[in-house]
């Protein structure tokens, strides 16, 4: 059967999926949609950092968005490992560096909702809401569909998550490290304001992070083994609020459960090569990461504009926008920053589970000097704010989607 043909095709209807097509389709590229939405509801929000809100914006959900969403204004960390060398809590907050918030928090099931009805409201997206059969083609140009036919773009994004089928079908090698521990994820209900302030208490098992929500609501990220996490999860709704209130030192009152609840394993995907012939990887196809300090869907977030900046370029000089030059410039724009970020969320966790003392005494240590030290601190935050951004015409972009072009 004839391929049907787009300037950009996108596989996965995901949170990145689906904003990569209103991202690609607003900037003036013919695109498709392949794949169903998602159904799974497990209590999971995400902390989405300014970086991403302003790219969302630019698609034309911000108010939406921010109607559903809680703004995190200060972020406390809590060393409740009982080790010799507890430091006092460390607070960051946004005011410090001139923001109003690092970011908003939004239920998943919220996020991809909203983006799932812009998507439906945009003529100019086809969407195929249909699991994508293969690839085809030398240069994996050609999605290919259960009923025989095939989509052929220019580019093809592989935005179908960690467990990515176009990935393995282009050869692109991944490498998943399993972590010894799980996170629990719910939804709490509770008595006190949480003050747009996110908890995180750095325990022995790993972190346990209540992020505010809309109203008397906050998300519930809960790092433990499997064994006492498994034990957790099968409590009725009032004993587990009980769990959880106790291991939050009540300081937001009493709990209830109003959501749905889950078990997440944790784990990392690596993957060196983001690139083969017309695909690249972006999302958890292109990396995954455990739910711990907010950069999953923000690095995902951030693939996605790489790729449409690098297009915007293409086009504007009358380039292919599915070339080796531009895949090189997003692999050098996107692996760096991954890597560092993916670091990052290992030396927490490694530092948490260790029983070293040189190894707990430098943890301590450490968020004693952000405690004490403004300039640090201040530096901190700004490092771990946003995601970095290829240079190119996101801004413009943005202002494109913004007066409807």
């Amino acid at each position: 059967m004839t391929d049907r043909r787009f300037d950009v095709v996108l596989v996965g209807a995901g949170a990145v999926g689906l904003a990569g097509a209103l991202a690609f389709s607003r900037a003036g590229f013919a695109t498709c949609l392949v794949g169903p939405a998602p159904e799974r509801r497990d209590g999971r929000t995400a902390a989405l950092l300014e970086t991403s809100l302003a790219f969302l914006r630019g698609l034309g959900v911000g108010s939406v968005l921010e109607a559903t969403s809680q703004p995190l204004r200060t972020l406390r960390l809590v060393d409740d490992t009982e080790s010799l060398f507890r430091p006092p809590p460390v607070e960051f907050r946004a005011a410090e560096i001139g923001l109003d918030a690092f970011g908003r928090n939004i239920e998943n099931a919220a996020l991809v909702e909203l983006l799932v009805d812009a998507v439906r409201r945009d003529a100019r997206i086809l969407w195929l809401p249909e699991f994508a059969a293969g690839l085809s083609g030398e240069d994996f140009s050609a999605v290919r569909l259960r009923d025989g036919s095939s989509v052929a773009g220019a580019l093809v994004v592989a935005a179908d998550g960690r467990k990515s089928r176009l990935r393995d079908e282009a050869g692109l090698e991944a490498s998943e490290t399993r972590h010894p521990q799980v996170a629990l994820t719910t939804i709490l209900g509770h008595e006190r304001e949480h003050g747009d302030v996110s908890t995180e208490f750095h325990t022995g098992s790993g972190p346990f992070t209540l992020v505010p929500l809309p109203g008397r609501r906050s998300s519930l990220v809960w790092v433990n083994r499997p064994p006492v996490a498994e034990r957790l999860v099968a409590l009725p709704d009032a004993e587990l609020a009980s769990a959880i209130e106790a291991r939050s030192h009540r300081i937001l009152g009493r709990m209830r459960i109003d959501g749905p609840r889950g078990i997440v394993p944790l784990s990392t995907v690596r993957v060196p090569r983001l690139h083969r012939g017309r695909l690249a990887l972006a999302g958890e196809a292109a990396h995954a990461v455990p739910p711990i300090g907010a950069q999953g869907l923000n690095l995902g977030f951030a693939d996605v504009e790489a790729l449409l900046d690098l297009a915007m370029v293409a086009r504007s000089g009358g380039a292919d926008i599915g070339s080796p030059a531009l895949f090189s410039r997003y692999q050098r724009a996107r692996l760096r920053d991954v890597q560092v970020r993916t670091a990052a969320i290992h030396g927490l966790n490694r530092a948490l589970l260790s029983g070293l003392l040189p190894l707990d005494m430098a943890r301590g240590f450490g968020l004693g000097l952000l405690a004490r030290v403004g300039p640090l601190r201040r530096a901190v935050m700004r490092a771990g704010l946003g995601t970095a951004r290829f240079s190119g015409t996101g801004s413009a972009a943005r202002s494109r989607s913004a007066s409807g072009g």
